[in-house]
């Protein structure tokens, strides 16, 4: 029924949206214009807001839940993508990969600035006219760990070079967080730039006022936004990050969403969730709304109502709890190696579906990336869970002293799954 529904609605979205697309073989040009009120994005002379997902996989079920755009952080794939995204009736908001201080880049080299933008043109050349484009995103969090401000007047000339030859699309930076001071660089260094673009997590309920209080008048975009970051939330007394389970995330996407993005449609003009799809950031689970399977989070069920006002018609499990040697995670859980420990997961289904549980158990990663940078997943150690009842298992701890997580995932038999785990330390 799920995967019927999916294809129905995708269907119908899909012609609704090409019908008012133009000739496929032309760009489709976006507009931003100022209002009574504030500012409207505009496509093919309709206005448009941005309900999008940052990540290009299952462009269907984006299409299908309600959503309209994708965001990515380069043009690596962009053919693919822009095909992709006019196949299933969306737009691309599509980044063009800016070389950042913190990986090296030197813009007090002018040889390499000016090699930079003429790489960037031949790219801008390239895809301009698809009409899946939406917008230009210039760089990813450029103000991540930098000190040199120049850096806003090489992306201002990015702008520039893209508005003398693409006159069908806006331009945007991506940045990480904003203030005062930031927006005064901005203000100051990139006046060729349509709009800002900032990904925020934790203090996205209070970004709109951030934006009062910064100075920043104009319009802007939220084109990362999600749990509660892994630099922002309680750890352990070993620095190990505490996760929000599943059903805790859903509730943090939803109240966010509401709190800020919906609240100032006067200026804000839509978001990307962050990620669709699934990647290692601290865990395995951390940012994605799917599992590595492909599996749906209770995110999920979430941005499908926010995007289209409809719940779907079988929803995630909702897990309640996990516990290890009777303890919570705050509890600083300390194990001693080779001993054997009781882990109970509490969890239903608003379906009455049947659930089955899988756990795995990872030690903590040891080369952590920053910025959304590359992070290996770490190998899980096998046979040291056995399940012994419906949301039970007894957990063998490892020999090895050092920091670990139990991870469980509970899955309903329709592509749905919740998930969470609990950071616990091995010392003798």
């Amino acid at each position: 029924m799920k995967a019927f529904l999916l294809a129905a609605t995708f269907l119908i979205t899909t012609i609704a949206i090409h019908a008012q697309s133009g000739n496929p073989t032309t760009p489709v040009k976006t507009a931003l214009r100022k209002t009574a009120t504030g500012y409207q994005l505009y496509r093919n002379g309709q206005p448009y807001f941005v309900k999008g997902a940052g990540g290009d996989d299952f462009p269907a079920r984006i299409a299908a839940y309600g959503g309209n755009s994708i965001r990515t952080w380069g043009t690596e794939g962009a053919q693919r993508i822009l095909d992709s995204a006019s196949k299933y009736g969306l737009t691309v908001l599509l980044g063009l990969h800016v070389a950042s201080e913190r990986h090296g880049f030197n813009y007090d080299d002018t040889t390499a600035v000016r090699k930079q933008l003429e790489k960037l043109r031949g790219e801008v050349l390239k895809y301009k006219d698809h009409p899946a484009l939406l917008a230009w995103g210039i760089g990813n969090e450029l103000n991540l760990h930098y000190s040199n401000v120049k850096v806003w007047n090489a992306a201002n000339d990015i702008s520039k070079m893209i508005h003398a030859i693409d006159p069908n699309h806006p331009t945007t930076t991506v940045l990480a967080g904003v203030n005062k001071g930031l927006v005064d660089h901005l203000k100051a260094r990139t006046t060729d730039i349509d709009l800002l673009a900032i990904n925020m997590y934790g203090p996205l309920a209070t970004l709109p006022q951030t934006l009062r209080q910064s100075g920043w008048e104009g319009a802007y975009l939220v084109t990362e936004w999600g749990p509660t970051g892994h630099w922002e939330c309680l750890q352990t007394a070993w620095q190990s990050s505490i996760e929000e389970t599943s059903s805790e995330k859903a509730a943090v996407y939803k109240s966010r969403y509401e709190y800020s993005v919906e609240r100032d449609r006067e200026k804000c003009l839509g978001s990307y969730v962050f990620l669709w799809g699934q990647k290692q950031e601290r865990t395995p689970t951390w940012y994605g709304l799917f599992t590595e399977k492909g599996e749906e989070s209770e995110v999920v069920d979430v941005m499908q109502y926010l995007w289209s006002g409809k719940w779907p018609a079988n929803k995630a499990p909702h897990l309640y709890s996990l516990q290890l040697n009777n303890k919570k995670a705050l509890d600083n859980i300390y194990l001693q190696p080779g001993s054997s420990y009781n882990a109970v997961t509490a969890v239903a289904d608003p379906d009455k579906d049947k659930l089955s549980y899988r756990w795995e158990v990872l030690p903590e990663p040891t080369q952590l990336s920053e910025g959304g940078d590359f992070e290996a997943r770490p190998k899980p150690i096998a046979g040291l869970v056995t399940t012994t009842g419906e949301g039970k298992a007894t957990l063998k701890a490892p020999e090895k002293e050092g920091a670990y997580r139990l991870f469980v995932y509970v899955t309903d038999g329709h592509n749905n799954v919740a998930t969470a785990n609990i950071p616990f330390y091995i010392k003798q």
